[in-house]
């Protein structure tokens, strides 16, 4: 049961969320195995703002030992 959560700057469309939640689970059941039944993807905006205090905070900075892709940017 793959599960994907995406935080992006607002200003994409619902119709661009809904391709790249498509794709996203597409690639997942490719590489995984598994059924396209099991995978979610939820997308959600956050403004810059935010960023660093919601995402880079909280789920990217004390992930880092997880992250297969890292950013090429920081917050610090």
């Amino acid at each position: 049961m793959p599960h994907v959560e995406i935080k992006c700057f607002p200003g994409r469309t619902d119709a661009q969320k809904k391709q790249c939640a498509e794709k996203i689970a597409e690639v997942i059941t490719d590489v995984f195995g598994c059924k396209l039944s099991s995978v979610s993807v939820v997308i959600k905006d956050i403004p810059e703002s935010e960023w660093k205090e919601k995402v880079w905070d909280v789920d990217i900075k004390p992930n880092e030992k997880y992250m297969y892709k890292k950013p090429g940017y920081t917050c610090d």
